[in-house]
This record gives C-alpha cells, structure tokens and sequence, in this order.
C-alpha cells in the first residue's frame, strides 16, 4: 500500500509471538530462537532495507502472532 509518501508492506502470522527479551535482539546477527536456525535472515533483511532509504519494524504479542512492517520511499535516488 501507498502510505505517507512510502511505500507499506505488511506481513502478519498467528504464531506464538516474540518474547520480551527476544525483541531486543531479533535484528542481531547470530540471534536466533530456532534449533536449526543462523539467526542471519533478520540481520540480513534490516540490512538490505536500510540501504535503500527503507524502514523495517515489527509489532508481536505472546500467543497472538506478529506482524512485520517494511517501509520504502515511493522513489529510491
């Protein structure tokens, strides 16, 4: 969607949610909270955002779910 000038995308699951102590460090590299996991997806994805004028945010509540936002400018120079 169109938002403010920005371009919006949302992704949102009905999973367990992230814990406090887990939102902290969702964005470091190496932290992860799966057994086989590198915990590089998220660090990787802040990255890539970050370096083309984008945000990347998230909302989560225990046993509800989370949702992730990505936000870009509607024009990238």
């Amino acid at each position: 969607s169109l938002k403010d000038g920005r371009y919006l995308v949302s992704v949102k699951d009905n999973g367990v949610g992230i814990d406090e102590d887990a939102k902290e460090k969702i964005f470091v590299p190496y932290f992860t909270t799966k057994s086989k996991g590198t915990g590089l997806g998220l660090a990787m994805s802040k990255q890539i955002v970050e370096s083309m004028n984008g945000q990347i945010w998230f909302e989560s509540q225990l046993d509800v779910g989370t949702t992730f936002y990505v936000s870009f400018p509607t024009y990238v120079p």
